[in-house]
This record gives C-alpha cells, sequence and structure tokens, in this order.
C-alpha cells in the first residue's frame, strides 16, 4: 500500500479543512513547497495535492504552489481540484503532474472521464467524494442522488487508474476512515481504490492494510501535520 501525504491549498497556503467546511481551514504551512519538500525527504513516495478554491470555482486556483512543487519535488503527485477540461488535463500533465483527479465531472461529464483516459492512459484519476455513502460534488458543496459504488462502477471499462474515495465526515476530524464503506467499494470495482479521510493513527493504516480488500494506498493530511502519525513509521508500516 502506498502513503499519499496531503497538501490542501486555499489562498496559496497548505491548509487542513474540518469535514470539507472551507470556513474551517486550518493553515499549517504558509509555504506548500516546502511542507512537500519535508513529505519527500521523509521518504514518500508519492504526493496528494487538491486545489481547494479551484474545486468551488471551477478553473485552477492555485496553480502557482502547485507549480513550484512540482519543479521542486521529484517524486509523483497527483491533484484534485478545479479540473473540469481537456485543456486543463493537458496542462498539468504537460507541467509535470503524474495524475488529475477528476471529481464533480465525473458526475457532470462522464465522457470527459473517458475521452481524457483514452488521451491519457495511466495518469487519470476519479475522485469520489461521498457523505453517507452519496456523491457530493463543487468542493463538496452539492450533494447528489449518485451512490459512490454507481458511479465507481460506471468507470470499470474507462481506463482509469484508481478511484481517490473520500469519506467527508471523517475527512480532517482525526475520527479514523470509514474502512467498511472504503473495503466494500475496493471489492466492488477492478479499479484500485486509495482510501481518504480520517486516517489519523498508524492502528488506521494497519486496519486499512488488513482489511481484505485490495486497497491501493491511503491519503493522510492533518494526522502528518499535527503528528499523530510519524511518515518514517508509517511509511515502513506499509511496506512490511
Amino acid at each position: 500500500m502506498i502513503l499519499y501525504p496531503a497538501i490542501d491549498l486555499k489562498d496559496g497556503n497548505a491548509v487542513r479543512l474540518y469535514k470539507g467546511e472551507m470556513e474551517q481551514a486550518t493553515v499549517f504551512n504558509e509555504n506548500p513547497a516546502a511542507q512537500a519538500l519535508e513529505f519527500v525527504e521523509a521518504g514518500c513516495e508519492w504526493l496528494h495535492l487538491v486545489d481547494l478554491n479551484g474545486a468551488f470555482a471551477g478553473e485552477p486556483v492555485n496553480a502557482a504552489p502547485v507549480e513550484e512543487i512540482l519543479k521542486q519535488c521529484k517524486v509523483p503527485a497527483q491533484l484534485g481540484g478545479g479540473i473540469r477540461d481537456m485543456a486543463t488535463i493537458e496542462m498539468w500533465l504537460s507541467k509535470g503532474l503524474e495524475r488529475v483527479i477528476l471529481g464533480t465531472v465525473a458526475v457532470e461529464n462522464p465522457d470527459l472521464v473517458r475521452e481524457a483516459a483514452r488521451a491519457f492512459p495511466g495518469h487519470v484519476a476519479v475522485g469520489i467524494d461521498a457523505r453517507k455513502g452519496m456523491v457530493a460534488t463543487k468542493g463538496w458543496a452539492e450533494e447528489t442522488n449518485v451512490t459512490a459504488t454507481d458511479l465507481a462502477k460506471s468507470f470499470e471499462d474507462a481506463g482509469v487508474s484508481a478511484i481517490i474515495y473520500t469519506d467527508i465526515n471523517r475527512d480532517g476530524a482525526m475520527q479514523g476512515p470509514n474502512i467498511e464503506e472504503t473495503a466494500a467499494l475496493a471489492r466492488a470495482v477492478s479499479i484500485p481504490v486509495i482510501a481518504s479521510g480520517g486516517v489519523s493513527s498508524l492502528d488506521d493504516l494497519r486496519n486499512l492494510k488488513a482489511c481484505g480488500a485490495p486497497l491501493n494506498g491511503a491519503i493522510s493530511g492533518r494526522a502528518l501535520y499535527d503528528g499523530a502519525i510519524d511518515l518514517k513509521e508509517a511509511l515502513a508500516v506499509l511496506k512490511a
């Protein structure tokens, strides 16, 4: 399993939200590239980036800090937030991003996901963010009547490289991930699933690893900033 340290970007800073609420943001680092380098120096193999402002605006807003991270860090990175057309996908991949994460458009324009996955095989992931199993879009502000499992299954034949599944009510709450739902989703599809939301201890990582479902990895943010998870220890746990 891969550990993806999360860098969520709001107004140019690395922040963490509480349960997806933009007004409940804690700034952890005013220099996101320095934060990213810290994670890389500790041994992480991937970075998970989110343009929070972009998710609401529907277009890239925190492009400058993302570009700086891509310039300074030699590990692959995936980015979600404000990526809603082919031009933006092409732009990010041309700048050295390894994987774009398509969230809102996966619901509103699934054909774009298919087109992008065909055009850029291995470089397109789908972000599925859910409250009580139902998908939310536009920076988690709008709830849909689509279930996370149905949305994931609809991309089985699209060639997407991963599904990032976030339980919104667990995100930033330090209450542990929703292992049951994440494992159920991973069993329901053949696409690799990455767990997100609530990963706040080494035991959470051990439990995800032992859940019996073929998870690709887990994303952790606040716990790494707060020191609840030591990144080097976490990487060792997932490699063991």
